[in-house]
């Protein structure tokens, strides 16, 4: 899948630095998503090879890729995009499930999380089919919200019907769910500590040969270089970052985020620069981190609250960031905090 290149640069650069891996692991990795994959992980005596383990994850990173890739046009979604209003198409039953999994999302946020906004990512130049750049006018930018909204799909068995010409983007949970996928299966093979990381959204599970927990840093959102905000460990929790300070685009002095908030059709305009979420699925923290940054520090923060999400929210304050964690957060990283 060559997607989202624009939104998995941000991730991979701006999201999370790895640290503190030992010799003994064994380790491998390649492109994936128009961006890059790698796994750690220890290997025991019954454990996998490193050529085994490879072929089981690239096997699940391909499958993925040919669902649910919009920059192929023989990939399943690309195919139901191509339908007109009206239509169902039968698909798989993991696109069903995280197309249930999105509807849930938005109706919990009230729109603000909506995997349907290609046609809005397309007009801003920011989607797969966009022509550069651009700043549209209020017609064009109504004119595309008509095909946008969750409630215009309904599964009805194995298909997936519209009632209207909605295009399904599955990159704002694609690279987590894949997170996921491929931790599973390393359990499976018998693998009981890892890091695995897919175009920045990451799960670590068990320990490193030491004994000590896995470590990441949460990196600060600038522009001109790559500092470490916060440094966690991780066992069993996935983690994903969202933000507007890696792609976006400046014109007559304004800058136009990438991420854009379903309800005005627009990029977003708050003063939120990036949010972290982590959770036990990786599939959902990387849900989660763009509704948070769609709603903003305020309503963001009381949505955290009321969900008992572990976040951290990192806002623009004059020339410089302030961060702010949710009471979850805090609970789960007090240590580090100390």
């Amino acid at each position: 899948m060559t997607s989202v290149a624009k939104r998995i640069a941000f991730l991979l650069s701006a999201g999370l630095l790895l640290a503190g891996c030992g010799d003994s692991l064994e380790r491998f990795g390649g492109p994936t998503m128009g961006s890059s994959y790698s796994v750690k992980y220890l290997r025991s005596a019954s454990g996998p090879s490193v050529e085994q383990a490879r072929n089981e994850v690239e096997d699940i990173l391909a499958e993925i890729d040919q669902q649910m890739s919009t920059y192929r046009a023989d990939s399943e979604v690309e195919r139901f995009n191509a339908l007109p209003a009206g239509s169902c198409m039968a698909l798989p039953a993991s696109m069903l499930e995280l197309v249930s999994f999105a509807g849930e999302l938005s109706k919990d946020s009230a729109g603000a999380f909506d995997m349907t906004v290609e046609p809005l990512l397309n007009l801003w130049g920011f989607g797969p089919q966009s022509r550069g750049d651009q700043v549209p006018g209020a017609e064009a930018i109504a004119a595309a919200k008509a095909d946008v909204g969750h409630q215009h799909l309904s599964i009805r068995g194995a298909e997936l019907c519209k009632d209207a010409a909605v295009q399904l983007d599955f990159n704002s949970i694609a690279a987590g769910y894949a997170v996921d996928r491929v931790v599973a299966r390393l359990g499976e093979l018998g693998v009981s500590s890892a890091l695995v990381e897919i175009t920045g959204e990451l799960k670590a599970i068990g320990r490193k040969p030491d004994g000590a927990p896995w470590r990441i840093a949460i990196e600060a959102p600038r522009d001109d270089r790559q500092s470490a905000q916060q440094v966690i460990r991780l066992d069993g929790l996935g983690v994903s970052t969202s933000g507007d300070y890696r792609n976006y685009f400046v014109r007559d002095g304004k800058r136009y985020s990438h991420t854009l908030d379903p309800k005005t059709g627009a990029p977003i305009s708050h003063s939120l620069a990036a949010v972290t979420v982590v959770d036990e699925s990786a599939l959902r923290a990387d849900g989660l981190s763009t509704l948070l940054m769609v709603l903003g520090p305020e309503e963001g923060a009381a949505y955290a609250e009321r969900h008992g999400i572990a976040a951290l929210f990192v806002t623009r304050e004059g020339d410089g960031f302030r961060s702010r964690g949710s009471r979850r957060f805090h609970a789960l990283f007090e240590q580090e905090e100390k």
